[in-house]
């Protein structure tokens, strides 16, 4: 087989994930470029021209003052001093601590190369046998939750157990435990708690094992008002090469206008409703994280409120319904990071992503992302009110949807690869996304809307955020190569609306779609495209070739190409990520034009050459 296979990709995930995490660029090429991605080592020098220097330790003291290498306080008092330009520099170890708070802009970061590792869980010593090798012990600091009032348990309660909302995680030899509904579901991999005893349960012999349970529920709250007596400075902390692991809830929070929420109460509700941009999101400005790695929260890495937000070289695992949420924030970047492992837990019902950009953000930015290992979760979501979204030359490679962009306005999806997705490109109730030269392998690029609007909704005042029922529309698709192995059985292509609003919503949802390359290998009898709106009693129409999609709809793919029952070497080398063409398909000089100028600053793509379809550009052949 000439593409990667499932099995295939489950093992080179395995093998090639851990290198790109350390910074090991692989042979790619230009879009994505292939790394380093996530956390890169470096040497951390303290910055000229802070105010103040405090040194902390995990086994610094409170009363010290922190201002020398030889005389470290602790990371608590240190937070309790600092004010705006300061510095904190961890000595590498454990910091076992919590319910932290900071209200100035200020940088955290190692001393040297050492690697300072904080967490949200305590050590578990005293532990009782009982019946039928199991373990008890008693536990003050417990995390007892519930779904919000969203979650429809007529729905997913037989798929979902109540017990996996609670917040508390158990570690045995760093290997995270599953939740169980009672002691005798348990077994070596799953504890039990006990809420109204306050007692936790284990089937795994603690005797010489390290067994950790969560004791707090984040690390630090950057607050937008008062904290330790001195007022916001209304800047947001700058935090490089510190790992923050094993926290109940989530490990970071940056407020916005509200105060950091309780898990049981909303947190994205800020603002409530449409407002106008620079009416939110100033609160707290300018966050950024440089190769951080944060891991095994039990609901979120972090929620990021406030503008100018940038993430970039950083690792998100092991997490549960977001990996990252960005919530009403302007001119965001989110570059070279890996986001991977979101909804271990396997909720249902709770619309998990990895990354989710909610609410009314404008002009966030995604690009040169590593995306993988995500089958229970969407990738990156803009959800709800956004606006002029930015996507490109991300890798996103197994997950629910790649690109997910939803009730709202505008946005650029070019020069990304989208592997073994349900739906690599999924854009729903939303208005003007242009999809250009992106590579889709066993993986779907779907347009939809239907009748969802701000009467009667379920999540209220979601809808009236984004555009109205007649005005999704205006996207674009042009220049994309789909790749379908020949165990991959389904169109490549979807634009779909149900019956009930044909009558009402006669024009396509595109505005252009040209010059995208079909290649499926085998001569399995699938539709290449589903088509809607579409005369008939479905409203939809199932398309075997583009000559159908262009008597449906003149000047739709008049350079379109489709490669069937393809035989060969399509890429250079699939098992070894390199998705560059291994030679020029014929006939494609006619198909290749002239991207918009936009989309070719964002590539950094010059203007004025033809190419090839996908998001490896190469010389087009006329024959």
């Amino acid at each position: 087989m000439n593409v990667v296979d499932a099995a295939l990709r489950t093992i080179l995930r395995c093998a090639l994930a851990p290198a790109l995490v350390a910074g090991l660029a692989l042979p790619l090429g230009a879009q994505p470029s292939g790394g380093p991605y996530g956390p890169v080592p470096q040497t951390y020098a303290v910055p000229a021209g802070a105010a103040h220097v405090y040194y902390v330790a995990p086994d610094g003291k409170s009363q010290a003052g922190g201002t020398a290498l030889a005389d470290p306080a602790t990371l608590e008092s240190a937070f309790e001093r600092v004010v705006t330009g300061d510095v904190i520099v961890l000595r590498g170890g454990t910091y076992r601590t919590g319910g932290l708070r900071l209200n100035q802009g200020i940088t955290m970061q190692p001393h040297g190369d050492e690697r300072p590792v904080l967490k949200g869980t305590r050590v578990a010593t005293e532990w009782q046998a009982v019946s039928g090798n199991v373990w008890r012990t008693s536990w003050k600091t417990l995390f007892p939750a519930r779904p919000l009032g969203w979650w429809r348990r007529e729905r997913e309660g037989a798929r979902t157990p109540l017990h996996r909302f609670n917040n508390d995680m158990v570690f045995v030899d760093g290997e995270p435990l599953r939740s169980a509904g009672w002691e005798g579901e348990l077994d070596a991999k799953s504890f039990y708690v006990d809420y109204d005893a306050g007692q936790v349960y284990i089937a795994t012999d603690p005797k010489d094992r390290l067994v950790e349970i969560t004791a707090f529920d984040n690390a630090f709250v950057r607050v937008s008002r008062e904290a330790h007596g001195k007022p916001s400075d209304r800047k947001g902390p700058t935090i490089r090469g510190i790992t923050f692991t094993q926290y109940a809830y989530r490990a970071i929070d940056i407020e916005g206008k509200k105060p950091a929420t309780l898990v049981s109460e909303e947190p994205t509700d800020d603002p409530v409703g449409p407002q106008e941009p620079g009416t939110f999101g100033r609160e707290v400005v300018g966050t950024t994280l440089e190769n951080v790695t944060i891991s095994h929260t039990s609901r979120v890495a972090g929620y990021f409120r406030g503008d100018k937000l940038t993430i970039r070289n950083s690792l998100f695992s092991d997490t549960s319904t977001e990996g990252v949420y960005v919530i009403a924030s302007a001119d965001v970047l989110l570059e070279r990071n890996v986001f991977r492992r979101n909804n271990v837990e396997k909720l249902t019902g709770y619309y998990p992503a990895a990354v989710k950009i909610f609410n009314q953000s404008h002009r966030v930015t995604c690009r040169d992302n590593l995306v993988i290992d995500n089958p229970d979760s969407n990738g990156i979501w803009y959800d709800v009110g956004n606006v002029d979204g930015v996507f490109v030359n991300n890798w996103v490679e197994n997950a629910i949807d790649g690109f997910f962009f939803e009730i709202s306005k505008g946005a650029i999806c070019a020069g990304n690869v989208f592997v073994g997705c349900q739906k690599g490109v999924r854009v729903l109730n939303s208005r003007d996304v242009r999809v250009y030269q992106n590579t889709f392998v066993d993986t779907v690029a779907s347009f939809e809307r239907n009748e969802r609007s701000n009467v009667g909704d379920h999540f209220g005042w979601h809808p009236r955020t984004g555009p109205g029922v007649e005005e999704r529309e205006g996207h674009a698709f042009v220049g994309n190569l789909l790749v379908a192995s020949e165990s991959f059985r389904k169109p490549l292509l979807r634009f779909e609306q149900p019956k009930a609003l044909c009558q009402q919503l006669t024009r396509p949802q595109a505005k252009t779609v040209d010059g995208n390359v079909y290649v499926r290998y085998g001569s399995a009898k699938v539709p290449l495209v589903v088509w809607s709106p579409a005369e008939g009693e479905s409203c939809q129409a199932e398309l075997a070739s583009l000559e159908e999609l262009r008597q449906l709809q003149p000047g739709f793919e008049a350079s379109g190409r489709v490669f069937g029952d393809y035989v060969g070497a399509l890429f250079k080398s699939p098992e070894l990520r390199r998705l560059e063409l291994a030679r020029a398909l014929p006939g494609l000089a006619s198909a290749a034009s002239e991207l918009p100028a936009d989309v070719l600053r964002l590539l950094g793509w010059p203007a004025g050459k033809p190419r090839s379809p996908g998001a490896y550009p190469s010389p087009v052949s006329s024959r």
